[in-house]
């Protein structure tokens, strides 16, 4: 069995509970955090995609980072991880440091996404800064591939630099592109020298068979006790063909449901009991006259 990075495990990309004026529902959070690690997660993403971190402000994203790691005080090996990339290098900056001040063991981050054409040089410097100006020497950096929302992608090449770098801090990065090819090529390039987690539950298998180390996904909110078994007994030498499969036809389901906000958060209330938290805008509320049309293919992936 291969020796595991610090940050390998299975990870819930955590949805952020809103009170009805769409602030942040603090108590919400931490009974998220302690659900989740009841069922298996290693530990959450907070503020990510799912967690709609991009439509929070400054303010209401340091909240949330400081419900969460007051949350998991009592969680000795829960670990936290936050969502800190924005356009803006100066705000990224602040959130990152902050993060870290909190004792989250780690930020993912976006790429810079409202210039487009950014070159490598250009993300390089980027994350350059970030990387001297908020991440200390024990701190993890994860770098966020999801191509088909930020429409900046980290190239092979990109991710070799800041890794030879940076070899401490920059760890690794959060795979989103849903790209198999792709998946293994980290793979094929890196070996182990670089963290892969996960970010999509239909590749979950694929990834870990290419060096992956983990996951961080919306459904982990759901089912995190599929991808813990996938998880373990890959660790143990063995592929679970069954419940991948069960978890990949369960993504295929929400997948036709998309944005995952407001369908993992209808799906926590129906089948956990909490209460249906709003989404903010531009996302909307999910569709309640949909409702068991979604539930219904959901539950029948899993039998």
């Amino acid at each position: 069995m291969r020796s595991l990075p610090a940050l390998a495990g299975v990870y819930a990309a955590a949805v952020t509970p809103l009170k009805d004026d769409l602030s942040p529902d603090l108590d919400g959070l931490a009974n998220v955090i302690h659900f989740l690690a009841r069922r298996g997660c290693h530990g959450a993403l907070l503020m990510g995609t799912t967690g709609e971190g991009p439509s929070f402000s400054i303010a209401e994203r340091l909240q949330v980072y400081q419900a969460a790691a007051a949350a998991r005080q009592d969680l000795a090996s829960f670990r936290l991880l936050a969502g800190t990339g924005t356009p803006s290098l100066e705000d990224t900056i602040q959130l990152t440091r902050s993060a870290f001040d909190l004792g989250f063991e780690g930020v993912v981050v976006l790429p810079p996404y409202y210039y487009r054409k950014a070159t490598d040089d250009g993300l390089f410097a980027w994350f350059s800064q970030l990387l001297e100006s908020a991440v200390p020497s024990d701190g993890f950096l994860l770098g966020y591939h999801i191509p088909s929302v930020s429409d900046v992608s980290f190239s092979l090449d990109l991710l070799s630099r800041l890794k030879d770098a940076y070899p401490s801090q920059f760890t690794g990065i959060k795979d989103s592109s849903g790209d198999p090819k792709w998946a293994q090529s980290l793979g094929k390039r890196f070996g182990s020298d670089l963290l892969v987690l996960n970010g999509n539950d239909r590749l979950f298998s694929l990834a870990l068979q290419s060096g992956a180390s983990g996951c961080i996904t919306a459904m982990a909110n759901l089912l995190s006790p599929f991808h813990r078994l996938i998880w373990d007994n890959f660790q143990a030498g063995k592929h679970d063909e069954i419940t991948q499969d069960k978890l990949s036809q369960a993504r295929e389901e929400l997948d036709r449901f998309s944005p995952m906000p407001p369908v993992v958060k209808l799906l926590l209330s129906r089948q956990h009991g909490f209460p249906l938290w709003k989404v903010k805008p531009p996302l909307l509320d999910f569709d309640l006259s949909q409702a068991e049309i979604m539930m219904s293919g959901f539950l029948t992936a899993l039998e």
